[in-house]
């Protein structure tokens, strides 16, 4: 499950024709019930929006009850997905996401990221709601898959990524559900590794960037 995601203000999303009117959010240690900066279609041009992290149905009347993240698996099966995930898909850039290892005494966070520590394109869901009649926010969910081998041991879940080269058929409304649900697959041993970092980061109120410094060696697939 993803709890935090880690966004350098210079982190470059691998993704062609995006319009950029307003720079997004960025943060070492973002957490859900917050907001943060997702690219979705706006008239078939892909473009930055703010969205609060946490999916918020009309329907729903309590942000606390927001989902942050949702199963690939029951995407259709639970109303609270299935309309966003037919039309309404979004990526969320990071350069990694934050998971928490069990210990015997405590749970050590870890760092994950690409391997060669270019940005990710995390695959999610949006929706909007209305604070007024004329006033509206959107939100968004990520999407997880099972985590590969490699992870597993730190985490069961992990948010599923779309390759830059998929990104704007993933955010078209027009690709059927069949099709996108085709690329929410774990991601490949070689992708991603990970590193131990401070417990600053278990605190989300602790903003500073040495929340994702590395605390020993990164454990990555070796071919």
């Amino acid at each position: 499950m993803a709890g935090r995601l880690y966004i350098k203000p210079w982190t470059t999303p691998p993704l062609d024709a995006l319009c950029q009117d307003s720079q997004p959010i960025v943060g070492p240690n973002l957490a859900p019930r917050r907001p943060i900066s997702i690219i979705r279609h706006s008239e078939g041009e892909a473009c930055w929006v703010t969205a609060f992290w946490g999916l918020t149905p009309p329907w729903l009347k309590v942000l606390d009850y927001a989902p942050h993240c949702a199963r690939a698996e029951s995407l259709e099966e639970r109303p609270m997905f299935r309309e966003a995930f037919q039309a309404r898909r979004c990526l969320i850039p990071v350069d990694g996401v934050y998971v928490w290892k069990p210990q015997p005494r405590m749970k050590q966070p870890f760092l994950i990221t690409r391997v060669d520590r270019t940005p990710l394109l995390l695959a999610g869901v949006w929706c909007r709601y209305h604070t007024t009649l004329t006033e509206y926010n959107d939100s968004t969910a990520l999407i997880t898959v099972p985590s590969n081998s490699l992870l597993s041991p730190l985490s069961d879940r992990f948010p599923a990524i779309i390759e830059a080269d998929e990104a704007h058929e993933w955010l078209a409304s027009s690709t059927a559900s069949e099709r996108a649900h085709q690329m929410l697959t774990t991601a490949p041993l070689e992708l991603l590794g990970a590193f131990p970092v401070s417990r600053r980061v278990n605190d989300p109120s602790h903003q500073d960037w040495a929340c994702g410094h590395p605390t020993g060696p990164m454990t990555y697939w070796h071919h």
